[in-house]
């Protein structure tokens, strides 16, 4: 199979970040300062770790607040693009059986031409915790890599650590975010989601096809292929009535042949009113 030019600038950096970053990114928009010490990069960025209690569900809500000085941003879990998505690790933590990140509705930035989507000026990012043995106490440690841009785009590693309390309360600025995620497609009223995937020179193309009213302006389709080795190119977005259509092409960051899976896609509509977030797709 040919590379793709998307892929060009992106080739030998995309095989190493899926080992160690899980997903590529699009070098055009990353030009790195020669040296940036970790004094610098705490002018820039600085993370703490807030802890929501326990919820009737058993589980704890943490969260991790990043907070980013003037003109700066940093990543969604999809960036768009350009940009370098974040990962986490949970090493050290104590008493944490599983996690699920909770994310609240991000931005959409253009950026040399490029569409990216994120977050400015603060970010927080939810946790739900199921305990390994419940009623005790936690321990939230690890680490955040992600990039954090202004005039240049730098990656990053925060690291973090913070004992969880059962008998904590409830934290607003959690409460917040959590308020702020995309609807379901149920509360959108999404009547359908269908795919048409047909194998094109680089890949894969994908039109999709969103039965919904609208969620405000200029909607966006952000989608999400599943494995992380699966990139999509600049996505277009157009309604006609109830009826919002996505094209795409779906590539391999490592080449070669591959499969998709229509019920691990994931389609996320940012408009001016919400956000919807639409999980997998049938055959038209």
């Amino acid at each position: 199979m040919k590379t793709h030019p998307f892929l060009s600038a992106l080739a030998t950096a995309a095989r190493s970040l899926a080992k160690g970053l899980g997903t590529p990114l699009v070098l055009g928009l990353l030009t790195l300062p020669s040296s940036t010490s970790a004094e610098q990069m705490s002018d820039i960025v600085q993370i703490e770790v807030l802890d929501g209690g326990a919820t009737r569900r058993g589980t704890h809500m943490g969260a991790l607040r990043l907070t980013l000085s003037e003109g700066w941003k940093t990543y969604w879990r999809a960036p768009g693009d350009a940009g370098i998505p974040p990962r986490f690790s949970w090493r050290g933590s104590r008493n944490v059986g599983a996690v699920e990140i909770r994310w609240p509705t991000p931005e959409v930035f253009l950026t040399s031409g490029f569409r990216t989507i994120g977050y400015h000026d603060q970010l927080v990012l939810p946790i739900e915790i199921t305990p390994a043995k419940p009623g005790q106490p936690l321990r939230l440690k690890g680490r955040m890599e992600l990039g954090i841009c202004k005039d240049v785009c730098i990656p990053s590693e925060l690291r973090f650590d913070r004992p969880l309390k059962p008998n904590s309360r409830r934290n607003p600025a959690i409460v917040a975010a959590l308020a702020d995620r995309p609807w379901s497609a149920k509360e959108a009223g999404v009547q359908a989601a269908t795919c048409a995937i047909t194998p094109s020179r680089y890949g894969m193309e994908l039109v999709a096809r969103i039965t919904m009213p609208s969620a405000g302006g200029d909607e966006i389709v952000v989608v999400e292929p599943g494995p992380p080795t699966l990139v999509t190119t600049e996505t277009t977005t157009t309604r006609q009535g109830r009826h919002l259509t996505a094209k795409t092409e779906i590539i391999s960051a490592e080449g070669g042949p591959f499969a998709v899976d229509r019920s691990q896609m994931r389609f996320t509509v940012l408009g001016r009113n919400h956000a919807v977030d639409i999980q997998g797709c049938t055959r038209h």
